[in-house]
């Protein structure tokens, strides 16, 4: 039975008052007609574009967005957005799972409780994860073992955006950033005296039990209010074949046969029973559960609106054979002998959280409208070893935007804001491995773009301060950092477009890549920082191209990164506190890759369509010694065949993933693996198509497979064969 134990909570009065106070800075937010929105609602009309999210259609039907302050700026060369039936029949309780199939992302697959994005091979402090346009603001980004503190059940849509463009999110988005779209706070008011979305899913690898409901309802006046809420409750994890990858259990299953030469028959029976392990991850389990509520008033063109929620999950994490805390095997005594089964690692994490959005109209002078957006975290982080409370990680957080939007002058358009960051971290426990300390940022960024033409010529720049301190350590880092890009654009007939973007960026390092010194249970390593990094520098230039030929839509980018100073966890060989030691170090390194996604819909009847899609990427990092980069994912491949009528859509699909041996040293190489997947989508009522059934075999054939990028994938294989079922409605 999953449970939780949580220290007493401040009261939840201090995230408001916060956010109140916060109404002067910074936000993202949108812009919508009450009458237009609610129209496009009932289908009269197509959904207006809101200032968060510009919504089009493309030439396939699928309403592409594109992050704020990106609406009128295309520096951004790649941005992908899940939503609607795509995103149905994707979720997953963690974010980073429910993208790893779009072309450029993977997922770092640390455990079935705790999975984030990784964008062109970078994670960690290099993307940054947003909701409506302000972090997350959690603990995520610092290390694997950390879920990302947001359920992509309610979620609207979910954009990945990468390019340069990104970095007037933060440097945290040096390497792209992914923008959760919910609607914790109203951004529309509902034509229904009533609103309600709400979906059910099971699984049969995971005996997953998820359901989510969201409520929007008007209170006149302007005024919306908004209740959502989901729960999702999984097993242990169903896989194909053994638990250990082949070296692991060949490395086991060798050291049982010497310790049962010498006599340790106990011993030996452990560690084949280890290596033998197959058909159930254990400890793999989770149990979440959030609940949210908000209110926005529209009036003409302006809005303001105000969100409180709690998100709370609780998962086992897997250990390594041989791994976990030593403390009781050094003190002996009678109470570990009395103890019965392997060790369990589990982590409990709880947020209450606290959002303002607004958006207020200018007029017809220089600028059009001032967007603010702000967001109050109250997180606490609990990793347990059996019964027992190990280490407890508390941070208190707040982001603001404020972004002034330029009325268009001629052929110029853009935008200026600030931003803000504040975060307070404290860690106690015998394995608090990263010493209390805060992080305050603040920055300057700007847009401009110049030309209505076939050419455009766009520029983008960021001026971003940073202080790190410890008191304990009596250590303070102060940094300045500077990045700006700028793009030349070519808009072609058919959709088509195509230019070239090059950026200098730089990133300051994170309170855990200055401060850790320890072991770290969770991830089963004994993490070393370095107090004395300095920034993180990269030139980036970027090609890309996409648009229409004939019945083929396709998008294709080329990129290049480099970096000085990269900063890197890399394995030294070494062990302490019987844990293997990582250390963070600083080098020069190269990214490059490709990436693209092809559509051919070669039939269309009108009630009839085939369509065609084929999906692929490529990344190649190194460091200036010439070493790989650690966990970088390999060359992978989906094809798919879709056909579709008003009623159902079926979907048959091919991914394939290379093997991965370019690997850092002390790293293990993964093996290649292909797995065939089947969905079918249902409308079972035509006039109502707010109502969809999805049904999903993801791999079929039962293949064992791993992803590389994963710090655990030695001992933490995916999903074998999986059946799945999910009814959406909204009414």
């Amino acid at each position: 039975m999953l449970y939780h134990t949580f220290r007493a909570r401040r009261p939840l009065i201090s995230s408001l008052s916060v956010i109140a106070i916060a109404a002067a800075s910074p936000a993202v937010a949108q812009n919508s007609d009450p009458e237009e929105v609610s129209a496009a609602q009932e289908g009269e009309v197509e959904p207006v574009a809101d200032d968060l999210h510009d919504r089009r259609l493309d030439s396939r039907g699928t309403i592409i967005v594109t992050a704020e302050g990106l609406r009128q700026f295309d520096l951004l060369a790649g941005t992908s957005v899940m939503e609607g039936d795509n995103l149905d029949r994707n979720l997953d309780g963690q974010l980073g799972e429910v993208l790893a199939s779009i072309p450029g992302v993977t997922a770092t697959g640390f455990a079935p409780g705790a999975s984030r994005p990784i964008l062109r091979g970078f994670s960690g402090e290099r993307v940054k994860v947003l909701v409506d346009g302000i972090g997350a603001i959690d603990v995520s980004n610092t290390s694997a073992d950390h879920a990302v503190s947001i359920d992509p059940l309610t979620a609207e849509s979910i954009e990945v955006l990468r390019g340069p463009a990104v970095l007037l999110y933060g440097s945290q988005a040096i390497g792209g950033a992914v923008n959760v779209i919910d609607k914790r706070i109203p951004r529309r008011v509902p034509n229904e005296a009533i609103h309600v979305d709400a979906i059910l899913r099971a699984n049969t690898a995971s005996d997953l039990r998820e359901g989510g409901a969201s409520v929007d309802i008007p209170l006149g006046g302007g005024f919306v209010s908004h209740f959502d809420g989901s729960y999702r409750k999984t097993d242990d994890l169903e896989i194909a074949g053994f638990v250990l990858a082949p070296t692991l259990r060949a490395e086991l299953l060798e050291t049982a046969a010497e310790e049962e030469a010498e006599g340790e028959l106990e011993e030996a029976a452990e560690l084949r029973e280890a290596a033998n392990a197959s058909g159930v991850l254990f400890n793999s389990g989770t149990e979440t559960w959030t609940a949210n509520a908000g209110v926005a008033f529209f009036r003409d063109r302006s809005n303001l609106g105000v969100s409180i929620g709690v998100y709370d999950t609780f998962y086992g994490v897997p250990i390594a054979p041989g791994a976990g805390h030593h403390e009781g095997e050094e003190e002996g005594g009678a109470e570990e002998s009395e103890e019965e089964g392997p060790e369990t690692v589990n982590i409990g994490l709880r947020q209450y959280r606290a959002d303002m959005r607004g958006d207020i109209y200018l007029g017809e002078g220089v600028f059009e409208k001032l967007k603010i957006r702000a967001g109050y975290s109250d997180y606490t982080h609990t990793e347990f070893e059996g019964d027992e409370v190990g280490t407890v990680f508390d941070v208190q957080g707040m982001e603001a935007r404020a972004e002034l939007v330029q009325n268009p002058n001629g052929r110029w358009r853009g935008s200026l804001g600030l931003q803000y960051y504040f975060r307070d971290f404290f860690a106690e426990g015998e394995e608090a491995y990263v010493a209390p300390n805060r992080t305050e940022q603040a920055a300057i960024f700007a847009l401009q773009e110049y030309g209505d033409g076939p050419i455009q010529l766009e520029g983008a720049a960021r001026f971003e301060t940073t202080t790190v301190d410890s008191v304990p350590l009596g250590i303070e880092r102060d940094f300045n950092a500077v990045s700006g890009a700028i793009g030349l654009a070519y808009d072609g007939p058919d959709a088509f477009r195509a230019g070239v973007n090059i950026s200098r960026v730089a990133r300051a390092p994170s309170a855990e890549e200055l401060f850790s010194n320890g072991p770290h249970i969770a991830t089963q390593q004994f993490e070393i920082g370095d107090a004395d990094l300095g920034l993180e520098r990269a030139w980036g230039a970027e090609l890309f191209a996409r648009g229409r030929v004939g019945d083929l839509d396709f998008t294709l980018a080329a990129f290049k990164n480099w970096f000085d100073d990269y900063i890197y966890l890399s394995e030294t060989g070494a062990e302490e506190d019987e844990l293997p030691v990582f250390i963070y170090l600083q080098q020069d390194a190269t990214y490059q890759g490709l990436e693209g996604e092809v559509l051919w819909r070669f039939l269309d009847t009108g009630n009839f369509a085939l369509t065609a899609d084929l999906r692929g990427e490529y990344v190649e990092a190194e460091l200036s010694d010439g070493s790989a980069v650690p966990r970088i994912p390999p060359i992978s491949l989906l094809g798919a065949l879709e056909a579709s009528t008003p009623a159902l859509d079926l979907r048959g699909e091919v991914e394939w993933y290379d093997g991965q041996d370019d690997v850092a040293e002390f790293e293990t190489a993964t093996e290649s693996f292909t797995f065939v997947n089947a969905i079918a989508t249902w409308r079972p009522i035509r006039t109502e198509p707010s109502l969809s059934v999805i049904l999903k075999a993801e791999n079929i054939f039962d293949v064992s497979g791993r992803r590389h990028a994963s710090f655990t994938k030695d001992f933490v294989p995916l999903a074998g064969r999986n059946f799945s079922a999910a009814v959406r409605f909204s009414y």
